[in-house]
């Protein structure tokens, strides 16, 4: 049975929480949001990521670009956690089905650095559901 101090310790949390939802910004909300259902399905966060890690990441794609090159196309998206933004690039492709800015997504593969940036080379990926 929870004492009079626990209660009062949960009371405030509670509290806590609930001002949070109206003084925070949307962004830091759906940051928060993303950075929970990460945690809650076992990935790593981004900003913990180093180079040569194989991880499995899930977030938000925040952007998607098509990148004409001479030599290879690419297909480029911003992936945020919550925490940090890791590029996802696939090589060789113009666009893939589902791969659009908003999609919540889990992607898997080896870490890589380009430009002082996290990058994922034709990572693994799993769409998830819409809500």
């Amino acid at each position: 049975m929870a004492t009079d101090s626990e209660n009062a310790v949960e009371e405030g949390r509670g509290l806590r929480k609930f001002l949070r939802r109206f003084t925070a910004s949307d962004s830091e909300l759906e940051a928060e949001e993303l950075r929970h259902d990460a945690k809650q399905c076992g990935s790593m966060q981004a900003l913990k990521c180093q180079r040569g890690q194989v991880v499995s990441l899930k977030g938000r794609l925040r952007t998607v670009v098509y990148t004409p090159r001479t030599n290879l196309p690419t297909l480029e998206a911003e992936l945020f956690d919550g925490s940090d933004l890791v590029t996802l690039v696939w090589l060789g492709r113009r666009h893939i089905a589902g791969i659009e800015p908003g999609r919540a997504i889990t992607a898997k593969g080896r870490i890589a650095v380009r430009d002082g940036r996290k990058v994922l080379y034709n990572p693994y990926y799993e769409l998830d559901t819409p809500r």
